[in-house]
């Protein structure tokens, strides 16, 4: 069975499962917020790829598949990032977060927060930096990252959840195909660097990227935006593809630029 396929018939591992572990739940059994059942769709996930030794440089990615909210792309936006992350010497953990229509916004917002989190919580076990932690979001997971940035708040010393303890906010966010437009009561100025990517055909999403890169450059805050002149919303990895192979490649320099990735490896 493909990797992307497994990834639900894989939620029963255990939460203190070992270092090797492919999933790894955001919260104990019988603790997850706003739960309305116990079964797989109810308890929210990450999936672990970890870079070989070899090439490991402690930076560390959320990916958040897109789907609409009511599916997850595991492949062209989750496993082919993963592995895309791995070559750069990155470890990435793909977020399977609640979905439309049991869970709205509130839940998977938490979810967002949690896996950041969960992954600076066990930083030092992995070999990660906890400052050099991101968050990539393809279509509803774009905009999740976008919700999860406004979110984020820094860890509680006295909270009672070890995890609560960490800050939940994303060092980078890669916004792919549908971030929305800026909101009046964000502050942009305190997101953290940005890389937005769209097609200009996909129009709501690239005039909303558009839109939001001048918003944060407006606030100071540190952004790119790539908006290919052809193409279609849901292109993923793109690997091979005429219109888009280029993109994964310049969100490696933008991550070089920023001292999240060393140069030229």
């Amino acid at each position: 069975m493909p990797r992307s396929l497994c990834l639900l018939a894989l939620v029963g591992t255990a939460f203190a499962a070992g270092p090797k572990e492919l999933n790894i739940p955001l919260w104990e059994p019988g603790k997850v917020p706003l739960a309305k059942g116990t079964g797989p769709l109810d308890a929210p996930f990450l999936t672990v790829f970890l870079p070989p030794a070899s090439k490991a440089n402690g930076t560390s990615v959320i990916v958040a598949p897109g789907g609409g909210n009511i599916m997850l792309m595991y492949g062209s936006e989750g496993m082919e990032i993963a592995e895309t992350f791995n070559d750069w010497g990155a470890a990435a953990f793909v977020l399977t977060y609640r979905l439309t229509p049991s869970y709205g916004e509130e839940a998977r917002t938490m979810d967002g927060n949690r896996a950041i989190q969960l992954v600076r919580s066990r930083a030092k076990e992995w070999g990660l930096d906890p400052a050099r932690i991101g968050f990539a979001g393809f279509s509803a997971g774009s905009s999740l990252g976008r919700a999860v940035a406004a979110a984020a708040k820094p860890g509680n010393p006295s909270a009672a959840d070890p995890l609560d303890r960490v800050s939940s906010r994303p060092d980078y966010l890669v916004l792919v195909y549908g971030p929305g437009r800026g909101k009046p009561e964000e502050d942009l100025k305190s997101f953290p660097p940005v890389f937005l990517l769209a097609a200009a055909a996909d129009r709501f999403a690239a005039n909303g990227s558009a839109q939001l890169f001048l918003d944060l450059n407006k606030a100071g805050a540190v952004s790119e935006l790539h908006i290919y002149q052809k193409g279609r919303h849901g292109f993923g990895a793109a690997h091979g593809s005429p219109e888009f192979s280029p993109w994964m490649a310049s969100l490696k320099h933008f991550l070089e630029q920023g001292a999240f990735l060393p140069r030229g490896k």
